[in-house]
């Protein structure tokens, strides 16, 4: 009789692009989407939750940056009773589902409906350093209001967002562009080919990687690659690609130059014209509240997403250096971006509806909060009351329950007690500020021993004998005293950390 193949075990590891949080990950996260939250709340929007899942339908062809429609998600075909049901996917941002959200509850909903979102999104693409699968949006919007001071309201929201988590004044920029600019100087340029139109937005798409003269060649004729292959140009004259370099290299030495520049740029363009004026409108609110050009300038140079939006654009963007993995410095780069994206609703209702918001890129904005110090390094873990005797649980229950009562995080020891200096190892993994320790002696005499354990790591490294004097690293107090003591330990600790 053939032996039977026992199944192969699972790999003990997560799908390729996607990966585990852990306690500190988790915990800076929730933190940092809880200031977050309150700043999307203090300008009045309320939050929603929606399905993980969409319809292939409802989510459509509106993926950013993507050219292939219901491509780059997680998608399966839900069975029927005749086999072939709906096709569904994990959404892959928060936009999406909020214009199926509108389209279906838009009599019940005020209007403008001001809604926030986070949570997790999908896109099936190729991972990459620092690229994941799956990965968590922060976003903010406004559906039903046409005017644009709900994008400049947008604005002033991010900068306040970027500096309530702890990005400081001047380490940030938000830039500011708009579609009808350049759908002006499509209009200049005299295209009326849309294949033509697209190929020069994919172009312009490029600038920050190869500059005017890339883009000047890549409308002409083409250019080389750094590899040396040749890249075939849109074949327009140098005459019609004048407009979009004008475009794109219009920012001037403040915000009435830039104006004044795209103005020369979109020529007798009325859209482009339209667009200028949203722009000037933008900078005149922005200015009003407070939000210079050293926070939220006019930028015609952000084109990215460009494909997607109606209107308004915007970007915000880190400023300072940081050293990527070969060591060179860099800036640290974008954080967040959004704009006006007035079609996406219209997709359900046959109307178009006003709308402007934007998403934060939770892991990015972390990233960068680890990179300037903000957040970061051992992560302070409960009080371990350990176990010296069995028989005493309902005793050490006791302590753990007090310590809790009084706000501090604190467990009791639930492994294998039999060996004292594994109960304290753990303590020092677990980043335990203090451990609480009772035997049968303390017991009868009324009292408890407090290890301060932040204290003894400093002591094994290099801490002075006044400093051991002053504040020993082990005290016995009395038991009714426990939760002062202990409290006096953590508060210690967390001044000496922050």
């Amino acid at each position: 009789m053939a032996k039977v193949k026992k199944a192969p075990r699972p790999r003990a590891e997560p799908p390729k692009g996607f990966r585990d949080y852990f306690g500190a990950e988790v915990t800076e996260r929730a933190e940092m989407l809880g200031r977050i939250t309150e700043v999307y709340r203090r300008y009045g929007f309320e939050a929603l939750e929606s399905s993980a899942v969409e319809t292939v339908e409802a989510l459509g062809k509106f993926l950013p940056d993507v050219d292939r429609p219901n491509e780059g998600v997680f998608a399966w075909q839900e069975a029927d009773e005749d086999g072939a049901g709906d096709w569904l996917a994990l959404r892959y941002d928060l936009t999406a589902p909020l214009a199926r959200v509108y389209a279906q509850h838009r009599n019940d909903l005020p209007t403008p409906y001001r809604r926030f979102a986070m949570g997790p999104v999908w896109r099936n693409e190729k991972p990459g350093p620092g690229r994941f699968r799956q990965f968590y949006q922060c976003d903010a919007d406004t559906v039903g209001a046409p005017s644009v001071a709900a994008d400049a309201e947008i604005c002033a929201m991010l900068a306040d967002v970027l500096e309530d988590v702890g990005i400081r004044r001047g380490d940030y920029l938000i830039r500011v562009n708009n579609r009808k600019v350049l759908n002006g100087v499509l209009e200049a340029m005299g295209l009326e080919d849309d294949a033509q139109k697209d190929a020069v937005l994919r172009t312009i798409d490029k600038f920050d990687k190869v500059g005017k003269a890339g883009v000047r060649e890549l409308l002409g004729a083409g250019r080389k690659d750094q590899s040396g292959a040749f890249i075939d140009g849109v074949g327009l004259m140098p005459e019609q690609a004048e407009p979009v370099v004008a475009f794109l290299t219009s920012k001037g030495t403040d915000s009435a130059a830039t104006l004044a520049n795209l103005r020369a740029a979109v020529g007798a363009s009325d859209t482009g014209a339209a667009g200028v004026d949203e722009l000037s409108e933008i900078a005149d609110l922005l200015a009003s509240q407070g939000y210079g050009p050293e926070r939220i300038v006019i930028d015609p140079s952000v084109v990215r997403g460009l494909g997607y939006y109606t209107g308004p654009v915007f970007e915000a963007e880190l400023t300072f250096e940081i050293t990527d993995e070969k060591g060179r410095p860099r800036q640290f780069g974008s954080v967040a971006g959004g704009g006006r994206y007035d079609d996406l609703v219209k997709r359900f209702t046959g109307q178009a509806v006003p709308a402007t918001g934007v998403s934060i890129g939770v892991d990015r904005l972390l990233a960068a909060l680890h990179a300037t110090g903000r957040v970061g390094g051992q992560a302070e873990g409960p009080v371990v009351v350990t176990v010296m005797e069995r028989a005493r649980m309902a005793e050490y229950q006791a302590m753990v329950a007090e310590l809790r009562r009084a706000g501090i995080r604190a467990e009791v020891y639930l492994g294998n007690p039999k060996n004292f200096g594994n109960q304290l190892k753990y303590a020092d993994r677990r980043g335990s500020p203090a451990a609480v320790i009772a035997g049968s002696e303390e017991f009868e005499r009324g009292v408890v021993q407090i290890k301060d354990l932040i204290l003894g790591a400093r002591i094994a490294e290099n801490a002075t004998l006044e400093e051991w004097k002053e504040r020993p690293s082990q005290v016995e107090v009395p038991r009714a005293e426990l939760v002062a003591r202990v409290r006096e330990i953590v508060a210690s600790s967390d001044r000496e950390g922050s």
